[in-house]
């Protein structure tokens, strides 16, 4: 059972999408109109296309009233996939897909380190996705270079025929980790082979809510609208300038030095909250760095009493996505700055 394929209540006559996966065997299904509910995996099963069909028609058990217009059908907003497929113990192909019933226009490139520490963009397949369908890349991923593998990048709007709701540009970026990549093997969407996954769409901010009658429940709210112009401006954008929301990308070179980072003065902070505040500023940097898919960075410590670039040292030598550091630039800076290379 994968996020977008329909499913039915076994014991009520509701019947959805899944839409996420809670944690204690709980599966969060949209049914009619929008509304969410959690239920137990083991009270759905999945409906065939078939089935599907029909459940979409007017209940033949309904009271004997006046018969209303039919309810809209329930659609599967959720399911853009990036997987990798392994053709042998040495090669990965990539496959984009679209498990939603939306078409998905989209663009598919990589992004990775060019001349001068600057970002290189190289476009890899453009096109449109139909409902439930998939596109598979030319490029084989080598397993034995995983380290070097590029941080690839999706843009894509939401098409369907007739009236629907503006839904926003999708624009995300992956990097794919050795300490989560090989942890996501699953049987993948559409292809239903064996490879690794990961979902581009998912929700993260929403929290589950409880189930309650149909007569409590609230509506969510209607879905940002944005203009035309801002659209085309979406769509024409550069990509060095689509972020991940929330996600700061760094410079390549940090200046942790408290007179860059607070300007106007330390106020009446001691010599430990100085401290404090620069590890603060430098566990936040190379956190968000390593989160927007960038592969080096440098911090400027000085040399001072050696025990922020001591601790910086320390703190490096045990994080999981760091694959080693060094001193950087010994012309320009001596030992004041420490050179950080991202797994």
């Amino acid at each position: 059972m994968n996020i977008g394929d329909k499913v039915r209540l076994l014991r009520a006559k509701e019947q959805g999408v899944v839409s996420r996966f809670l944690p204690g065997g709980m599966i969060e299904i949209e049914i009619e109109d929008g509304f969410r509910i959690p239920v137990m995996r083991s009270e759905l099963v999945p409906v065939s296309p078939l089935e599907a069909e029909r459940l979409l028609k007017t209940s033949t058990f309904a009271p004997q009233k006046t018969v209303a217009p039919s309810a809209p059908a329930i659609l599967s907003n959720q399911g853009i996939y990036l997987a990798f497929l392994a053709i042998n113990d040495r090669e990965y192909t990539l496959h984009l897909i679209n498990n939603t019933d939306w078409e998905f226009p989209y663009l598919l490139g990589e992004e990775s380190a060019g001349a001068g520490g600057g970002v290189q963009f190289r476009g890899i397949h453009s096109g449109m996705l139909k409902p439930k369908s998939q596109q598979k890349m030319n490029d084989l991923y080598a397993h034995a270079a995983f380290d070097e593998w590029p941080t690839f990048v999706v843009q894509g709007l939401w098409f369907r025929a007739g009236k629907s709701s503006l839904r926003q540009p999708l624009v995300k970026r992956f990097k794919a980790r050795v300490t989560t990549f090989f942890k996501n093997k699953t049987t993948v969407p559409i292809i239903n082979q064996a490879g690794f996954l990961t979902q581009l769409d998912a929700e993260t901010t929403e929290q589950p809510q409880p189930s309650a009658p149909s007569s409590n429940r609230i509506a969510q709210a209607k879905p940002t609208t944005i203009s035309p112009d801002e659209l085309k401006a979406e769509m024409f954008k550069s990509n060095s300038d689509s972020e991940s929301v929330s996600i700061e990308r760094p410079t390549a070179i940090v200046d942790l030095h408290i007179e860059e980072l607070l300007p106007q003065g330390t106020g009446n902070r001691n010599p430990a909250e100085l401290l404090k505040f620069q590890l603060d500023t430098f566990e936040k940097t190379l956190e968000n760095a390593i989160a927007s898919g960038m592969n080096e960075i440098t911090f400027i410590h000085g040399l001072g009493s050696g025990s922020l670039r001591m601790e910086l040292h320390k703190r490096l030598g045990q994080h999981p996505n760091v694959k080693f550091f060094e001193d950087a630039q010994k012309q320009k800076f001596g030992y004041g700055a420490t050179k950080v290379t991202i797994k």
